[in-house]
C-alpha cells in the first residue's frame, strides 16, 4: 500500500474512534443541564442523583473525546500537507475558531462545573454546565463548517498563480448551506445517541430494581428514562426531517453521491429506493432489489417523478468537464452505509416506542425484555453516526475538495493530490501506533461507561451537596 492508501486508512480509523465520543458528549451535556436544571427548579432530589450519575459519564466520555480529537488536526499537517497547503487559508479558519472559542469554553466552564459543587451558588453553577452544553454545539457548528467547505466550496477564490485557494468572505463560509442543513442533522443525530444512552442505561436500573423489590430505587430512574424518551421522539422527527433537507441539498450539490447512495447505475425518471439488494451492488442494475418505487425522486427532488442521473451517466459527464479519471465511489460503502444508517437509527426508533408504552400512566417497566432492549440500542447510534460520516465522506470521492457546480468549478482537489509527500513505511508507522492506541482509549473508555453505569446514581445526603467534599473527583 502507498502512503494515499494508508493515509486514508488512518484517517478513517482516527475519524471513526473519534466520533464515538462527540455526538454523545454533544446530546449529553444539555440533557444533564436539563437534570440539573429540574434539580434547581423542584429540589427534588433524584434529579440531584441523576446529575450527578450522568454528570460522571459525561466526563468520562468527554475527557476520550479531547484526547481523541487531537490527533485530527495534526493529521493535515503531517499526513496532508499538500491539501492544507491548497486550503488551508479557509479550512483553518473555522477550526481556529472552534479551538480558540468553543473548546476554551468548554473545558473552562466544565472545570467549574466540577470544581463547583457546593462552593458556587446553585444558579452560578447550573450556568456553568448550560454554558457547557452551548459551547459543545458551537464546537460542532465550527467542524462542521470546515467539513462543509471540503463538500461545497464557497467564499473563496482560486489564485491560479499560487495555487492555492484563499479565503474571499468568512461569513459565506460560515453559512455555507452545506453548514446549515448539515449541522440541524448532525445536532438531533447526537440527540438521539444521548438520549438512547440516557434511556437504555435508566431502563435497565428501572427493570433491575422492580424485579429486586426496590420500587422506591425505580423511581429514581423513572424521570431519566422518561427524559430519554421523549428527547429521542423529538430528537428522531428532527433527524428524519434535517435529513431530508440534507438529502435534497446533496442532489444539488453532489449528484454523484445521490446515486452512489442508491448505487443507481443508470438515468432513472421516478428513480425507487432499494430498502436492500442481494448482489453484488458495484452493479445495481444487474441485482435484485425489493424497491420502493419513487421514493429516490422525492428524497431527490420533493417530486416522485423526476429524473435522477445515474453513476455511469455522471462518470461520463465528469470526465467531459474533468478530465480522465474514475470519479465513481465505492458503490458497496455507499449503498450499504446509508441502509445501516438507517438501521441502526430504527432501533432507537424501538425503544422509544417500547419505552413509552411501558411506562404510561406511571408504570414501571419490569420485564426482563424490556432490559434487554434497554441495553443492546445503547450502541445502536452510535454505528448509526459512523456508518452515515462514512458514507457521507466516501461519498465525496474522489474528491477531497468537491467543485462547487454552481460556482467555484475550479476551487477543488482530488484526493490523491492532497496527501503528503512521505514514504509509506512513515505512515505505516503512525497508522499502527494510533490504531493500537486509540483501540487501548477505546477500552478504557468502554470499561469507565460500564464501571460507573453499575454503580449506579449516589446518594445525597442534602438537597444541596453530596455525601463526600469533592464530588466527580475520579476525573481529575
Amino acid at each position: 500500500m502507498d502512503a494515499l492508501d494508508l493515509a486514508r486508512w488512518q484517517f478513517a480509523i482516527t475519524t471513526v474512534y473519534h466520533f464515538m465520543f462527540v455526538p454523545l458528549t454533544i446530546g449529553l451535556a444539555p440533557l444533564v443541564a436539563i437534570m440539573q436544571t429540574s434539580w434547581y427548579r423542584t429540589g427534588d432530589e433524584r434529579w440531584l442523583r441523576l446529575t450527578k450519575f450522568f454528570g460522571k459519564l459525561l466526563l468520562i466520555n468527554f475527557a476520550l473525546g479531547v484526547v481523541t480529537g487531537i490527533v485530527q488536526e495534526f493529521q493535515f499537517g503531517m499526513n496532508w500537507s499538500e491539501y492544507s497547503r491548497f486550503v488551508g487559508d479557509i479550512f483553518g479558519a473555522p477550526l481556529a475558531m472552534e479551538g480558540l472559542a468553543a473548546f476554551f469554553l468548554e473545558s473552562t466552564f466544565l472545570g467549574l462545573w466540577i470544581f463547583g459543587w457546593g462552593r458556587l451558588p446553585k444558579a452560578v453553577h447550573l450556568a456553568m454546565i448550560w454554558i457547557v452544553a452551548f459551547a459543545v454545539n458551537l464546537s460542532a457548528y465550527f467542524i462542521l463548517a470546515a467539513n462543509s467547505f471540503m463538500q461545497h466550496p464557497v467564499g473563496a477564490t482560486f489564485n491560479v498563480e499560487r495555487g492555492r485557494a484563499e479565503m474571499t468572505d468568512i461569513g459565506a463560509v460560515l453559512t455555507n448551506p452545506t453548514t446549515l442543513v448539515a449541522f440541524p442533522h448532525t445536532i438531533t443525530a447526537s440527540f438521539v445517541t444521548a438520549a438512547t444512552f440516557v434511556a437504555g442505561i435508566a431502563g435497565w436500573w428501572v427493570v433491575r430494581s422492580v424485579r429486586a423489590g426496590r420500587v422506591d430505587e425505580a423511581r429514581v430512574y423513572r424521570p431519566a428514562l422518561l427524559l430519554g424518551l421523549v428527547t429521542l421522539v423529538i430528537s428522531g422527527i428532527g433527524v428524519v426531517v434535517t435529513g431530508d433537507a440534507q438529502a435534497k441539498i446533496m442532489f444539488e450539490q453532489q449528484p454523484m453521491k445521490m446515486a452512489a447512495a442508491e448505487a443507481l447505475c443508470e438515468t432513472e425518471q421516478g428513480a425507487g429506493f432499494s430498502l436492500f439488494a442481494v448482489g453484488d451492488v458495484a452493479n445495481n442494475c444487474d441485482v435484485w432489489s425489493l424497491t420502493v418505487p419513487g421514493l429516490t425522486s422525492y428524497l431527490a427532488t420533493g417530486d416522485l417523478d423526476a429524473e435522477v442521473l445515474g453513476v455511469n451517466d455522471l462518470q461520463q459527464r465528469y470526465v467531459e468537464q474533468f478530465g480522465e479519471n474514475d470519479y465513481t465511489p465505492v458503490l458497496a460503502i455507499t449503498y450499504w452505509g446509508f441502509r445501516l444508517m438507517i438501521g441502526f437509527g430504527a432501533v432507537s426508533a424501538v425503544l422509544a416506542l417500547a419505552g413509552l408504552w411501558l411506562t404510561r400512566r406511571g408504570r414501571l417497566p419490569g420485564g426482563r425484555r424490556f432490559a434487554t432492549l434497554a441495553v443492546w440500542a445503547i450502541p445502536a447510534p452510535f454505528l448509526a453516526n459512523a456508518a452515515g460520516w462514512i458514507f457521507t465522506e466516501m461519498g465525496r470521492q474522489p474528491w477531497i475538495v468537491a467543485p462547487n457546480p454552481t460556482g467555484l468549478v475550479d476551487l477543488r482537489m482530488l484526493t490523491a493530490d492532497g496527501v503528503s509527500r512521505v514514504p509509506g513505511w512513515n505512515v505505516a508507522v503512525s497508522l499502527v501506533v494510533f490504531t493500537l492506541v486509540y483501540g487501548v482509549l477505546a477500552v478504557v473508555w468502554f470499561g469507565l461507561i460500564r464501571r460507573y453505569a453499575r454503580e449506579g446514581a449516589p446518594e445525597v445526603t442534602t438537597a444541596e451537596r453530596p455525601v463526600d467534599d469533592a464530588p466527580l473527583t475520579f476525573a481529575y
